[in-house]
């Protein structure tokens, strides 16, 4: 596999110059402290660790993958050794709770780390992030007792974290899980189930794993209103914080996967094993939501990563390797042939790969810089507004930024042909990896009806108009060179305001309607959000492309996207106008 250099250079870009996050993180008190520098200094170590210890590890760690044996997992060689150096940096607790031992750093930060994590290698990238996500939780759902018990071993990353909903019957549809949970004359649970695809529940990286399990007591509603969240530990803690006696809670298989080789997907058996009630009985469901919405913009950052490692791969190939002769303009005479980059094709593929890559990094900043908001401001409008904002484009960076990053790790595939196909340069094992990220922490076929159906059809369109008007405030200010980017993206907002309207009416009639058009809505959404996104760096660079002649080349991939990829949002429109009507003519038995 080729090497992986982080792109700090460009990461400073978004946060400082497109963003100004540090203009945010002065204004909040529990941020003050937080500078560029410093943050530029986190990313740096944060690179370091993936360039040299991860990143060339993720190969061999893919061809040996996990080890299943009579309940234990083993993880590749280097992993064990790799995941200490992680912890001791304090990576896992990044944007964990200070209290705790965390670093409490804001999410605009983070997500720069974890798209650096998930290029070095994704399955190593599991286990710390399902722990963060499980961090998050306890903290704002756990009883002090819990968090003072679980939360400093977690964020130190000497435990780990596990998220157990999935059951064989019960996917989605969380409301038919079987899982029981039966009160304990000390204030414990008895937790008895079975739980499938649940990514870390067991391995050899640290001594105790903390699981958060969905389960229902006795006493429980129907459906998903009945469900409650558990900490169930693989041992049990003594009152003075050693491990005690094994928990009844078991790994009985790990699944043969696709992609994500080295990262233990198990089916875990709980036996009666001792749980303790996280939050309140019968909402389990909206505190376990604390991470899993945490873990889908995790889970978008993982498309993001795979293309942006397949970029880097694509781009160094298409420069080196010779092969056939270009336009005339281009033409290198006095060699045998040309290098692929100067091909039409070759170029259309890279740059297609560098809009996603780039556009995604700015987008998944968008979204950390406002949940930041949300979490810091101290004024409320502000908070609310910068919460309706996340609501909104959580689903997006889960969806979009998987199906997108899936694109480009294929045209980084074939941009290397049979190269890419087979195992030296490791494309195929990005495409392989990243396409588990459009199923798990729900579909994107979910996300898109939680975008179109929960959020937008649910405020009857309300909670889109803050992204409207943040693209508004751009569109209305003419900035001289940009002319026809800016009515394109103006073009493309009204379409998706129309489009909203008129699915929005018509749904009123059409009972499948939603369901029908949901995906097409989701990426007429992303390609508009990609497109802010992309003036919004173009507009920030050109004034700089004289101290940083790098720059230029941001403005050219704004022109490239909004000529060759924004255009995409018309037959998306055309398709949403059809409804339901295409896919509702065929009966069952004909398919």
């Amino acid at each position: 596999m080729a090497d992986y250099r982080a792109p700090r250079e460009d990461m400073q870009f978004v946060l400082q110059d497109v963003f100004q996050v540090d203009n945010d993180w002065a204004r909040f008190s529990q941020l003050a402290d937080l500078d560029m520098d410093t943050a530029a200094a986190i990313i740096d170590e944060g690179a370091k660790l993936a360039e040299t210890l991860i990143a060339p590890n993720c190969r061999a760690a893919d061809e040996q993958g996990v080890q299943f044996n009579e309940g234990s997992v083993t993880t590749p060689d280097g992993y064990k050794e790799n995941f200490k150096q992680l912890a001791a940096g304090g990576w896992v607790g990044v944007t964990a709770n200070p209290d705790f031992g965390g670093m409490g750093l804001p999410k605009s930060i983070s997500a720069q780390y974890e798209e650096i994590l998930c290029s070095a290698d994704i399955s190593f990238s599991l286990y710390s992030g399902l722990t963060a996500g499980a961090i998050m939780t306890i903290d704002q759902h756990g009883s002090d007792s819990l968090k003072e018990t679980y939360l400093p071993k977690m964020i130190a990353g000497e435990w780990t974290g596990s998220m157990c909903l999935t059951e064989a019957h019960a996917g989605t549809d969380l409301g038919m899980i079987r899982t029981k949970a039966v009160p304990a004359d000390d204030g414990s649970y008895q937790i008895t189930g079975t739980k499938i695809f649940i990514t870390g529940g067991e391995h050899d990286l640290v001594d105790n794993i903390v699981h958060l399990v969905l389960a229902k007591l006795p006493d429980a509603p129907t459906g998903s209103k009945g469900i409650s969240l558990f900490l169930v530990p693989k041992f049990l803690v003594n009152e003075d914080g050693s491990l005690g006696e094994r928990n009844p809670v078991f790994c009985g298989a790990v699944e043969h996967k696709m992609g994500i080789h080295a990262s233990a997907t198990c089916v875990m058996n709980f036996d009666g094993a001792t749980g303790w009630l996280v939050g309140e009985p019968h909402r389990g469901l909206p505190a376990m939501f604390t991470m899993m919405n945490y873990e889908r913009l995790g889970v978008g950052i993982q498309g993001l990563g795979a293309a942006a490692r397949s970029y880097q791969t694509a781009l160094d190939y298409a420069q080196d390797r010779i092969q056939g002769r270009g336009a005339k303009a281009t033409r290198q005479s006095d060699k045998e042939a040309d290098p692929l980059i100067v091909h039409g094709d070759v170029r259309r593929m890279l740059l297609t790969m560098k809009a996603f890559v780039e556009g995604g990094r700015a987008f998944s900043t968008y979204v950390g810089q406002q949940l930041d908001i949300a979490k810091y401001s101290n004024d409320q409008n502000e908070r609310l507004r910068a919460q309706a904002l996340v609501d909104l484009l959580t689903p997006v960076a889960k969806a979009f930024l998987t199906d997108t990053g899936l694109e480009a790790t294929v045209l980084g595939q074939q941009i290397l042909g049979g190269h890419g196909y087979v195992r030296e340069w490791g494309q195929e094992q990005l495409v392989r990896d990243c396409r588990i990220a459009q199923i798990y922490e729900g579909t994107n076929g979910i996300q898109a009806l939680d975008l179109l159906g929960r959020k937008v059809g649910g405020s009857r369109g309300q909670l889109l108009q803050p992204l409207l008007e943040d693209i508004a405030k751009l569109t209305a200010q003419p900035v001289a060179g940009f002319e026809s980017e800016l009515a394109g993206l103006e073009e493309a907002t009204k379409l998706l305001e129309q489009v909203t309207g008129r699915v929005l009416r018509q749904a009123a009639e059409d009972d499948n309607l939603i369901n029908s058009v949901a995906v097409e809505y989701l990426h007429l959404v992303g390609y508009v959000c990609f497109a802010y996104m992309w003036l919004r760096m173009a507009i920030a660079a050109e004034d700089k492309i004289t101290e940083r002649p790098y720059l230029a080349s941001k403005v050219k991939t704004a022109r490239f996207y909004m000529a060759r990829l924004l255009p995409r949002v018309q037959s998306l429109a055309a398709a949403i106008e059809d409804g339901s009507q295409s896919l509702y003519q065929h009966d069952p038995d004909e398919f």
